[in-house]
């Protein structure tokens, strides 16, 4: 970005040190881990404003589960832009302005701090991967095969520095699947996981498997079923109705495609769903069991009984 290296700002990691309230962050990134400090920071006390170079926020995700999201943040007064093409950023005093061209709104954000939150690049300059001779990726990510062998023998790589997920979880399960080839002559794989991940905003996003717009654009003939959380007990109960909670099924295999929880324990839930995918059995499965009530969960069977045809 134009300008951001004579300017002061946060990172991820930086933001964890922050020992007092800014006034107005700015946000640059409408992701992860941006909303998440949006969220954060504007409970705190902070005027938020989050700057978004997409058409919509968490762009990976489906264009509905985006139009949620934002709802719920603005809502609680969090300042969206999207759109925000050509930023540029310069340092006005002891403050911060971001030029940009956007939809809607003025073009110029002023901000007393910055949090620059567009991605992260792996640690790997450092650690003489070219004195080893293992090979990397144009943006620096070690190059692994689907047991987390890089190119050269007896090396393995796990966590952020692959590129293979950069959660929590998967770095785990790489070292599960490091341990399994190496010492249990168990050839696990990379590839026998199913994507999920979770947004922690309130409520939060579960997510598992595939995207509507990736069954779209698969060609496949898909099931879809949809329940907004106002017609699911316990939010109901808990007066937390914010969301909604959708389900892509294969229409020939009747297997489990992908899902998303947006609401109350959506966290949670989703993992009921997640263990049919990699049972690989049918949705019937989770359909026709019995869930206490009154939960989240409990809607889950409602929502396969009401499946309609993705057009």
């Amino acid at each position: 970005m134009p300008g951001l290296k004579d300017v002061d700002y946060l990172t991820n990691s930086s933001m964890m040190d922050v020992d007092f309230l800014p006034e107005h962050l700015i946000i640059v990134g409408g992701s992860y881990i941006g909303l998440e400090f949006a969220q954060m920071y504007r409970r705190f006390g902070s005027r938020v404003t989050v700057v978004e170079k997409a058409d919509h926020l968490i762009s990976r995700d489906d264009e509905d589960i985006s139009a949620a999201v934002k709802e719920i943040l603005e809502n609680e007064g969090v300042e969206i832009r999207l759109n925000a093409e050509c930023m540029t950023v310069q340092k006005r005093g002891d403050r911060v302005a971001i030029q940009v061209e956007c939809d809607t709104g003025a073009p110029e954000v002023l901000g007393s701090h910055l949090l620059m939150a567009i991605g992260r690049t792996p640690n790997t300059h450092d650690l003489g991967l070219d004195k080893a001779n293992i090979e990397t990726d144009p943006r620096g990510f070690i190059v692994v095969d689907d047991q987390l062998r890089t190119n050269v023998p007896g090396i393995w790589a796990i966590g952020d520095v692959n590129g293979r997920g950069a959660f929590t979880h998967t770095s785990y399960n790489d070292y599960e699947i490091v341990v399994a080839n190496l010492f249990d002559n168990d050839p696990r794989r990379v590839t026998d996981r199913i994507l999920t991940y979770a947004l922690y905003i309130d409520p939060p996003l579960g997510r598992a498997g595939v995207t509507e717009r990736e069954v779209r654009a698969s060609g496949r003939k898909a099931l879809i079923g949809k329940r907004m959380m106002t017609r699911v007990s316990r939010a109901r109960e808990r007066g937390e109705t914010q969301g909604f909670m959708k389900i892509l099924i294969d229409a020939e295999t009747k297997k489990i495609l992908g899902a998303a929880v947006l609401g109350i324990g959506g966290d949670e839930v989703i993992h009921s769903v997640l263990d049919v995918m990699y049972a690989d059995a049918p949705y019937t499965l989770i359909q026709r069991a019995v869930h206490i009530h009154p939960t989240v969960t409990e809607l889950i069977p409602t929502m396969l009984g009401d499946l309609k045809p993705l057009e």
